[in-house]
């Protein structure tokens, strides 16, 4: 029977699309709760946009590694000039700069952003010789690179986009081998600055992080999104109030209950069980992405492998932190379950490179 399904289908990483599939399979099934039980306007569109984005990543997997070492830093120079570009013409929406107008759709760089600081943070550390590791000279250029996106992102702004800009290039830096007291002398600095960066963030990013150390101080105001959502995750108990059961989202006390806080109206009707699933189901993403990054022995292929898994990671990380108050509301969605296009985009780029490399190093549709 093997030999009647072509090569080319038979050699695809079916346990990973079987993944991919469920947990973008659930989270257009919240939505669809989301909406009151109706493929409109969400869940419909949230396939739809799935499927065209997981032939997207099927299609960069077939892509040869090195032509992504040759595009890392020619592509981060492109985006960073578009990002330069939504500063001088960018539209503004909800008092953001963050798009520039194509005609047929909205383009957001900094989500491109995302991936593309990990591959150029990935390949300087892959030409840079072991011997320079412990040089200024492996340190400043990899800075430079995180700062300027970062810088650009922020004033726009996107607190949490800059966010994830930092996190995925930083983590880079450490996975290259860095003395471990450069990030820890690092962390004090950033710890020292604290108060000075605070002072330059627009106020409702201000509110946010007041917000998130005292949430009851103002539970009609700032605080009630993270009110909400404890409310929302808390009465759904162990096993939910059952589909199509929420009160919190079918009644609007719960905002943004389709995108940012999908997971808190997940769980209220879902309840301690679904999130456990979900979170199970993302970990065994993880597991995916950090063995591709361990069996290769090419070091920008390692780098980026691990720099593109951990963005995934600080997604779902900041994103479940912050809909149950443990971190900031800073505007990271849920990858497949928060509603949208953008995160999604990335997320399967980040998804479909690293298939390329597990591709490039292996058998092909090998999943241990």
């Amino acid at each position: 029977m093997s030999s009647l399904v072509p090569a080319p289908i038979a050699s695809l990483p079916w346990r990973l699309l079987i993944l991919l599939t469920c947990i973008a399979s659930f989270g257009t099934v919240v939505l669809y709760s989301a909406a009151g039980g109706s493929l409109t306007p969400w869940a419909i569109n949230q396939g739809a946009r799935f499927c065209i984005f997981l032939a997207m990543a099927l299609t960069l997997s077939r892509l040869p590694v090195s032509l992504f070492s040759k595009i890392a830093l020619p592509g981060y120079a492109c985006v960073l000039i578009a990002l330069v570009l939504v500063e001088l013409i960018g539209g503004v929406a909800g008092g953001s700069q963050r798009w520039i107008n194509l005609g047929f759709m909205q383009l957001q760089p900094s989500e491109f952003m995302k991936p593309m600081i990990v591959l150029a943070v990935a390949q300087f550390y892959a030409r840079l010789p072991v011997g320079e590791l412990r040089r200024w000279a492996a340190i400043w250029p990899a800075l430079t690179l995180i700062g300027f996106p970062a810088v650009l992102v922020l004033i726009q702004p996107d607190l949490g986009t800059s966010t994830m800009i930092v996190a995925g290039g930083v983590t880079v830096m450490f996975l290259a081998g860095l003395p471990l007291r450069l990030f820890i002398g690092s962390g004090l600095a950033v710890a020292a600055a604290i108060p000075v960066a605070f002072s330059f963030l627009h106020d409702y990013q201000q509110k946010r992080v007041l917000i998130f150390l005292d949430p009851e101080s103002d539970p009609l105001g700032a605080g009630y999104h993270i009110s909400q959502s404890k409310i929302a995750i808390g009465s759904g108990g162990i096993f939910g109030k059952g589909f199509l059961n929420g009160t919190q989202s079918h009644l609007d006390y719960l905002p943004e209950g389709h995108t940012d806080f999908v997971f808190a109206t997940m769980a209220e009707e879902w309840g301690l069980v679904g999130g456990i699933a979900l979170i199970v189901a993302f970990g065994l993403l993880f597991r995916w992405g950090i063995r591709v990054a361990l069996r290769t022995q090419d070091k920008f292929s390692r780098l980026a492998a691990a720099g593109l898994t951990t963005t995934i990671f600080f997604y779902v990380a900041i994103n479940t932190l912050m809909v149950m108050g443990l971190a900031p509301v800073v505007g990271i969605p849920l990858p497949f379950m928060s509603y949208g296009g953008s995160s999604m985009l990335t997320v399967m780029l980040c998804i479909g490179i690293i298939m390329a490399i597990d591709r490039d190093k292996k058998s092909p549709g090998s999943w241990t």
